[in-house]
């Protein structure tokens, strides 16, 4: 339990968030601790009052479990260890990769690493997956904070090992910080932007000062970094994309692998951490390995012919028509439909705003106007799917209607920092993609976004649309897989007949994502999945800093000063409340903008497994999909 924590991201995530992907699945402004046992004090800075020391982290200071909490309610104390998890994985972080892998450096922007690689290093703190935003010691036993919120000191348990059986010091704590910040992924260092400084006081503890603007998420995202080993990586370059096997302390080790195939990670027995509150009753599996298919059809056969023992599905084609195969029929494999109830967040074809020719936000609209998602839908998706229309879907921080009191309140408090149209769009009902009469080819709509053109400038000649120039308007969707080459075709046959030349490009993994990483697209397809409690992951996805930044979160190219105003908004409020009409806000402006086309959502996972594991006899966590994180061999599902 861990690195940092995968969001509940979609096939076509980008992993992490709250900082970033991993998405973290929590964020604040300050993070109010809860109290621990007594320890030891030791001298502080004497410009800082430290509160007592704690054993957790919460944003807002709600904490479900106690000082002397024995294990998490969902995990079952008593689960069976042994046997092996395999899956295609359906989450990805920072440089990691659907289609293959060629590192095992998971934490820099060079080459595509593998998944999984998180179960290798161990944390200050982990989170609990029933509640929203709250972390407990892992490494750290304890920490206490400042009143004014920029220093965090962190007791670390004295036992903690890296694999090698070197003690895991605060100085080990402090160079993998100052490392990520300097030297890490882009999306790692941008949020670490507001760590001022990391250091030891002596082995044991930790000392984490932040910048008094920092976001309220920021020392929780750092306290769920992983902790490198200091003597290693004085011998060895971090920033390298490299194969060999890095020196860990986490639950798990390297097992055999076969790059771009499957890697396999082996249960360390030795782990320093069993036995630990927030270990109990997790890291059940010998072995847990993932496999990588270049096709999802090949991918889905392999399965059924259990050479991967675990799936979820993210074809709605194959989850109404595919599950028929004997192992099925006879109950020796299983499935289920599960809740998601947390935000679906965004998922579309986002466009890229560094190309001139999607300056225009009329141009941008009217591409929305050429996808049939009632059509696409109904024909190719079983009708699974629900449209989105937000960038915080499925969650009560999504924009409905015209501005309730609470919003028209913030948008007159900033009024001053406004012009009158930016308030009146923010006061109005946000945007949201027009829905079509579902025929494929919607006349009406199909107008509206010729209209819109017109109105930007550009006009038919030769069958062409052009600008006055004379330069035509083309797009190439983007992938690195075929799966939505069939959702897309329709949206590109619509384009044409709006005189948009247009065409979908497969590219394979590798040039994917330097082509991303360099902005260097048209449009393609991402889900960004939201924190229940949004931070400094907004500044990464929307911020205008980020815009410029190789590799980050902010795809289209966003940098609109009025997004960041309310970005920080989102940051500094004060209580959930004001945290959710702030988000209203941000999320009114963000669909002004027209930066994507809106796909659609589902929330709920759809998995399928062979009956060899399942959920512990323990209520189901609220907040995370949780496998195989508390499943364990030969239990058998409850569902």
């Amino acid at each position: 339990m861990s690195g940092p924590l995968p969001a509940p991201l979609s096939r076509r995530a980008l992993m992490a968030l709250a900082a970033g992907t991993v998405a973290l699945p929590w964020l604040g402004r300050r993070a109010v601790a809860q109290p621990a046992p007594a320890a030891p004090s030791t001298a502080v800075a004497p410009d800082s009052t430290l509160g007592p020391e704690r054993h957790g982290l919460s944003i807002f200071g709600d904490l479900k479990y106690p000082a002397d909490f024995a294990h998490f309610d969902y995990v079952d104390p008593a689960s069976p260890k042994g046997g092996t998890f395999s899956q295609i994985g359906p989450t990805i972080a920072f440089n990691q990769s659907f289609q293959t892998f060629n590192t095992l450096n998971g934490y820099i922007l060079k080459g595509d690493a593998a998944q999984g690689v998180e179960l290798l290093f161990d944390t200050l703190m982990t989170r609990a997956y029933d509640e929203p935003d709250a972390l407990y010691g892992l490494v750290a036993q304890s920490v206490a904070v400042s009143e004014d919120g920029t220093l965090y000191r962190f007791r670390l348990r004295p036992q903690a090992r890296f694999h090698d059986g070197s003690k895991l010091t605060a100085e080990d704590v402090a160079y993998s910080l100052t490392l990520l910040k300097e030297k890490g992924h882009p999306v790692i260092a941008q949020n670490l932007r507001d760590l001022v400084s990391a250091q030891a006081e002596g082995e044991e503890v930790a000392v984490l000062r932040f910048a008094p603007t920092r976001a309220r998420d920021v020392p929780l995202f750092a306290a769920s970094l992983p902790i490198f080993s200091k003597a290693y990586y004085s011998a060895h370059p971090f920033d390298a994309s490299t194969l060999e096997v890095p020196l860990g302390s986490g639950p798990y080790r390297v097992g055999p692998f076969e790059v771009g195939r499957y890697i396999e990670y082996r249960r360390d027995p030795a782990y320093w951490g069993n036995g630990l509150p927030v270990n109990v009753g997790v890291n059940n599996f010998d072995v847990l390995r993932y496999e990588y298919f270049r096709d999802r059809e090949v991918g889905f056969e392999a399965f059924k012919a259990r050479a991967y023992l675990f799936r979820q599905e993210f074809t709605a084609r194959s989850w109404a028509t595919g599950y028929n195969f004997p192992a099925l029929n006879e109950g020796r494999v299983k499935r289920e439909t599960l809740p998601d109830r947390t935000p679906s967040g965004a998922q579309g074809w986002f466009l890229n705003l560094r190309r001139p020719k999607f300056a225009d936000p009329r141009v941008r609209e009217a591409l929305s106007y050429a996808f049939d998602f009632e059509w696409t839908n109904k024909n190719l998706m079983f009708d699974a799917y629900r449209r989105t229309t937000s960038f915080f879907e499925n969650s009560d921080l999504e924009a409905q209607g015209p501005a309730g009191p609470d919003e028209v309140a913030l948008i007159e408090r900033i009024a001053g920092r406004l012009t009158p149209e930016d308030i009146a769009v923010l006061k109005a009902p946000p945007w949201s993609p027009p829905v079509s009469d579902g025929s494929g080819q919607d006349r009406a709509l199909l107008r509206k976004g010729t209209q819109l053109l017109r109105e930007a400038g550009w006009v038919i000649k030769d069958g062409r649309l052009v600008d006055p120039q004379g330069n035509g308007l083309s797009i190439e969707f983007l992938d690195d897989e075929n799966g939505l080459e069939r959702h897309t075709a329709p949206f590109i046959k619509n384009l044409k007949l709006l005189g948009i030349e247009a065409h979908f490009r497969l590219v394979d993994s590798p040039q994917y994502q330097r082509r991303l990483n360099d902005f260097d697209f048209d449009t393609t397809v991402r889900r960004f999945s939201m924190s229940t409690v949004p931070g400094e992951s907004l500044r990464n996805y929307f911020g205008s800093a980020a815009a410029s930044i190789p590799g980050s979160n902010n795809l289209s190219g966003i940098a609109d000063p009025v997004v960041d105003l309310l970005i920080e908004e989102v940051i500094t409020a004060p209580t959930r409340d004001k945290l959710r009409t702030a988000c209203r806000v941000l999320d009114r402006r963000l669909r002004a903008g027209r930066y994507w086309v809106p796909q659609w959502y589902s929330a709920e996972f759809r998995i399928a497994f062979w009956d060899e594991f399942g959920w512990p006899s323990a209520p189901r966590p609220t907040y995370a999909r949780a496998i195989p994180d508390i499943w364990s061999p030969r239990t058998r599902s409850a569902g």
